[in-house]
Formats: structure tokens, sequence, C-alpha cells
């Protein structure tokens, strides 16, 4: 008898994708809201709080992109081509704050343009991820097994609203891990700052949920037929439970709290895109199935996966170990 491993490989790439987009999310939101802070010390402790992991939690993008290749090849050939020119934004943007984090603290004259390429990678970085977002929920023009469309069929409504609202996303992570690592008066900016993100993450969150059904009958069929709605009404009533956890938990200046709302929060999105193009890999056109490779070549890369993955999980749990608790401006990276 022959095991299906599609389903293991789905909550892999799954796995995957959703600890890149939480863990580089709150340092990618660190940067977006970088330049706003109060003056030099501030912004070099926000750096602080994310130089000991960032690179560590890009680590996801490689298995997110190396896992769609290996297990959905088909997938991967359709998607990518449809997709360089947002990716090339992301990896342009990825590598100019990379090279912030090395140089920012090594030179006083040229701070001020470390600071821009910091603030500028994450932003584009940022807005670059939204839009391949969107872009994926919408779908993609093919003729066969190939993409027939443009390199510029991403610039869409949707997809440019679905990248703003990823600014406004990240931008909640990066406030509430501020307020999570750090104390006085930039704790206090990040909980304003969180509060002000989280009411443009309520809004985007509307127009999307809104939005989406529109893009194919078959997803409104899911959420709002007899007896789907009924067992998919705990996704919104949860989000708006986790929203006012949230708020309540700002007002009240918890620490731990925001933090653990906001991801939450992220992941009941997660979950309600999920359901929206089940059991599509490719939307809204090429299944999980139709797209997998053959399963012996599943069989095989999945003992190399599941060997790496639990080192994987190991070595960015030990990270957040290490460099736990509040950062301080006497302790910084060098």
């Amino acid at each position: 008898m022959q095991i299906d491993l599609v389903p293991i490989w789905t909550a892999i790439l799954a796995v995957g994708v959703f600890m890149y987009v939480f863990l580089d999310g709150f340092d990618l939101g660190v940067g977006i809201l970088f330049p706003f802070a109060r003056d030099d010390a501030s912004r070099t402790l926000m750096m602080n709080s994310v130089a000991p992991v960032w690179d560590g939690n890009e680590t996801w993008l490689i298995l997110g992109g190396a896992g769609l290749l290996a297990a959905f090849p088909l997938a991967f050939t359709i998607i990518i081509p449809a997709l360089y020119f947002p990716i090339l934004l992301m990896l342009l943007g990825l590598i100019f704050r990379g090279v912030a984090f090395e140089f920012r603290l090594k030179t006083t004259r040229g701070r001020h343009w470390w600071d821009r390429s910091f603030f500028w990678g994450s932003l584009i970085a940022t807005f670059a991820q939204g839009m391949v977002l969107g872009t994926y929920i919408e779908g993609f023009q093919i003729a066969g097994r190939h993409f027939a469309g443009t390199s510029f069929d991403f610039f869409r409504p949707f997809s440019v609203m679905t990248g703003v609202g990823l600014i406004f996303g990240y931008g909640l992570l990066g406030a509430t891990w501020l307020v999570l690592k750090t104390e006085g008066e930039l704790q206090a900016w990040a909980r304003s700052r969180a509060r002000f993100f989280l009411i443009g993450v309520l809004a985007f969150i509307a127009v999307v949920s809104i939005w989406t059904p529109f893009l194919k009958p078959y997803i409104a069929n899911r959420w709002f037929s007899w007896p789907n709605i009924a067992f998919l009404a705990p996704v919104p009533v949860v989000t708006g439970l986790i929203v006012l956890t949230l708020w309540q938990a700002l007002r009240r200046d918890r620490d731990i709290l925001p933090f653990v709302c906001a991801l939450g929060l992220f992941a009941m999105c997660y979950l309600g895109l999920g359901v929206s193009v089940w059991p599509y890999v490719v939307p809204h056109t090429i299944t999980l199935w139709d797209a997998a490779s053959s399963p012996k070549s599943q069989a095989f890369l999945l003992i190399g996966t599941l060997f790496l993955l639990p080192i994987v999980l190991m070595y960015t749990g030990w990270s957040y170990f290490v460099f736990r608790g509040k950062v301080r401006s006497d302790v910084g990276y060098h």
C-alpha cells in the first residue's frame, strides 16, 4: 500500500511559510518603524532587538522555496515566472537591510545612509511579499502546464492593496515585538504604534475578506453555503476575540500578550487563506496532487527533510532562548 505524501509535504510547506512570515515579519516590521523612532539611541535599541536572530529567521524562506521546487515542481515552474519581479524586489530589499545590520554600527559619518537602507529594504521587501500574496490569491494565467501571462500581471489593484496591507501587518508585529523587548519611552512609543497598525490591519482584513469571495464562485460557496458557514464561523469569531484581547493588552500595558495576540491574528488570517484556496497549490487551476512530484521523489526528499527540520527548529528555539529578555543599551550587536 502506497502512502500519500502530499498532505505531509503540504503541512511542511505550510509550517515553513508561516514560520517565515511570523519570524521575519516582526524584524521587517521593526525596520518599517525604524526611521520614526525619537532618537538615534532608540533606533540602536530597535536594531539590537532583532540583530541576533534576523538571519536565522530567513532560513524558513529558503525552506519554503526549496520545498516547493522539490515536492511540487509544476507549481514552482508556474508561480516563479509569474512573480519574477516582486521576488527580485523582495530579495534586493532583504540584501540592503542585511548589509545595514553589519555596517550601521561600525560607522558614524555614513550612519544615516545605513538607516535609510534598513528602512527602505524592510519596506520594499514587505510590499513585494504582499504583492506576491495578492497575486497568488487572484491566480495565474495558465496554458496547459505553463504560465501564459506577462511579467507585469502581478501589478493589479488587489495585489497592491495586499502589499500595503502587509506593511501594516508587519508593522503590528514589529511594534508588539518592541513592546516585548524594550522598556521605558521606547516601549510606550511602540504601544502607540501598535494601536495605529492594528486599526490599519483590521481595515485591510475587512477589505480582503469581502473582496476574496468575489474572485471565484467556489470561494464564496465554501464560506457562505450551508453547512460550511457553521463549521467556518469560528474563524472570524476567534479573529475578533484576538483583536479585542490585543487592544486590551495594549491598553493595560502588558508586555508578552500583545505579541502573542499579533501572532494569533496572523495565524487566523493564514488559516482563512488556506480555507479559501484549498486544495489548489496554483490557484485556481492546479491542485496539490496535480502538481506533486513522483511518490518516490517525495519519499526520498522527505527523509532528509525530516532529519533537518528538527535541527532548524532546535536552532531557532535555542537562539531565542539565549537572547531572551529585554534588550539593553549597554549590550549591543557587534
